[in-house]
């Protein structure tokens, strides 16, 4: 009887604490249980891929392999490190830095995004404690092509810089979370259920056209390295979309090499870096001239003896020109005449055309690090700031920001907003002078590249219409003697533009710094190129008439100014 009453005691022992296990503690146990071996994993989304404009690939994710532990089971495992080490190619040294410290944790990282290769060889070794985890690494086809103007994303996939920063919310999407149970060597063994779908991220179409920036990059890498610059870019735009085609940067990057990574290399200096643009500025002091009604390319200026007095301060030029007529002031590149024309105009006239066409202004392009420039208010201006912005020194502009003015004179006047997205139609524009006044301009740069300072951006079989620039760098210490900037800034077909190129080269070393030797062959040797790959037709009239007929012949719906300015 005994021996009866101790089992039935103990078997109803055993019915009490099976009730209370089932439902007095079942909620405890059962969430004590399902975190030993139920997890809700995060899965990746895979980066939206960046395009050119013509759908080639520039920026893609592939699938690529990671390394991770547990590292309490590892650490029972110690004689497997050798092997794990040679895998991985570490110091039995530096796992035990990585995992001692961390023992209590039930993850992290050995190896991040290894090769095919390694990921086998972990798998084979078969390591207690030792997995593999699916994630994308982010690959750069066009390599320092592009590597400016991509940027690139970190080992996580997150934007860093350039296009992959400023568009990254667009490109990153949304991770997905699974309910997983995995078994004791941390493997999936069974989806239970998909809390959150994976929300891929959209792809970027750009508006640029890799192979004219393969051109651009080539040419502007050249011609830095022959004249032993300082750095060199490069914008193209397209004259009837506004949008940009090629944005090239000297120095570059590899994006695809993280370990090369040179934080002065990520700049985009076409889009950051500001300066003054000396003579390319002189078409819209000739452009503001016209509009105030008191000039007409055949107005007579004398320019000489080649320098003018402004109060205290002396304006020269190069050479004694004479007397020039306003188209020659484009042509010779006088600085006489430039000031002459700003001079005789009001402050707020001649603001009103440089604020018009865009100097002072962000364009709007949405990439990191675009710079508002600087264009002082009219009612600041003394007498020699306002001599000196008439041939580009006083303000501050960007490579984008000129190449957007210029885009006004080859549009007839109309000043376009400027897009590195891919556009369906034409960016829309406003009016900042009249037509007339445009294509008088565009001729009198047609006869800088034809006879002037620009010969050397001349393309076989088209007219082309630029002016260079000269530029004395400004330094902590002033204007330095001996350190220039050398500019070119026009477009092609002079007829009816299809292209817009700005080139600046930073600090060429030599006899030869002018923006005519060395900036204007970049122009031209890109865009010998870009109208062959673009298929653009050469100028009807491009053996025709001379322009100086045209120019000669040139009317405007008002009253001609004076024939004569002294």
């Amino acid at each position: 009887m005994t021996v009866l009453a101790g089992f039935g005691l103990a078997a109803a022992i055993l019915v009490w604490r099976a009730v209370v296990l089932q439902f007095s503690d079942r909620e405890f146990l059962q969430e004590h249980g399902d975190a030993r071996y139920l997890r809700v994993v995060q899965t990746e989304a895979h980066r939206g891929m960046i395009t050119d404009r013509n759908h080639e690939p520039l920026a893609i994710s592939t699938p690529v392999s990671s390394v991770w532990a547990k590292p309490g089971e590892l650490l029972q495992h110690r004689k497997r490190w050798p092997e794990l080490a040679k895998v991985l190619d570490l110091s039995v040294e530096h796992l035990e830095t990585m995992l001692v410290p961390r023992r209590k944790r039930e993850f992290v990282y050995l190896r991040r995004q290894v090769s095919p290769d390694v990921a086998a060889a972990v798998e084979a070794a078969n390591v207690p404690g030792v997995n593999l985890i699916d994630e994308y690494r982010r690959y750069y086809p066009a390599g320092e092509v592009t590597g400016n103007l991509l940027g690139f994303t970190n080992v996580d996939d997150r934007g860093q810089e350039g296009i992959e920063l400023a568009f990254d919310s667009t490109l990153r999407g949304t991770p997905g979370l699974n309910r997983v149970i995995r078994d004791r060597l941390g493997r999936i063994v069974e989806l239970v259920a998909r809390e959150r779908p994976v929300q891929p991220g959209r792809d970027l179409p750009l508006s640029i056209d890799r192979r004219l920036q393969y051109v651009a990059y080539r040419e502007l890498k050249k011609a830095v390295t022959e004249r032993k610059a300082v750095a060199g870019h490069m914008v193209i735009l397209d004259a009837q979309t506004g949008e940009i085609l090629a944005l090239a940067n000297q120095p570059s990057f590899n994006p695809n090499n993280r370990g090369d990574y040179n934080g002065d290399h990520f700049r985009n200096r076409a889009v950051t870096d500001l300066f003054e643009p000396g003579s390319t500025l002189k078409p819209f002091t000739i452009a503001a001239g016209i509009e105030s009604g008191a000039y007409t390319p055949t107005t007579m200026i004398e320019t000489g003896p080649g320098r003018f007095k402004v109060g205290r301060h002396i304006v020269r030029d190069i050479h004694n020109y004479g007397t020039l007529d306003v188209s020659g002031v484009i042509e010779k590149s006088s600085n006489v005449g430039s000031t002459k024309i700003a001079l005789s105009m009001e402050a707020e006239q001649f603001w009103g055309m440089l604020n018009g066409v865009g100097f002072g202004q962000i364009t709007g392009v949405e990439l990191p690090g675009e710079p508002q420039g600087r264009l002082a208010e009219p009612g600041n201006w003394r007498q020699i700031e306002q001599a000196t912005l008439a041939f580009g020194y006083g303000l501050s502009v960007t490579a984008v920001q000129l190449a957007r003015a210029y885009g006004a004179l080859a549009n007839g006047g109309m000043l376009q907003g400027v897009s590195i997205l891919k556009q369906e139609r034409p960016v829309p524009g406003v009016r900042v002078m009249s037509e007339t006044t445009a294509h008088a301009v565009r001729e009198m740069l047609r006869l800088v590249v034809e006879r002037g300072t620009g010969k050397a951006a001349r393309v076989t079989g088209y007219q082309v219409g630029g002016k260079t620039g000269t530029v004395h760098k400004n330094t902590e210490g002033g204007y330095a003697e001996k350190e220039y900037l050398s500019l070119f800034a026009g477009f092609i077909p002079v007829s009816a533009p299809r292209l817009i190129g700005v080139v600046i080269i930073d600090g060429p070393q030599g006899a030869e710094y002018y923006g005519g030797l060395v900036a204007a062959p970049v122009f031209g040797a890109v865009m010998h190129e870009a109208v062959r790959i673009l298929n653009i037709a050469p100028d009807a009239d491009v053996n025709a008439e001379d322009p100086t007929v045209r120019l000669a012949g040139w009317t405007r719906p008002e009253a001609p100014g004076p024939e004569r300015v002294q």
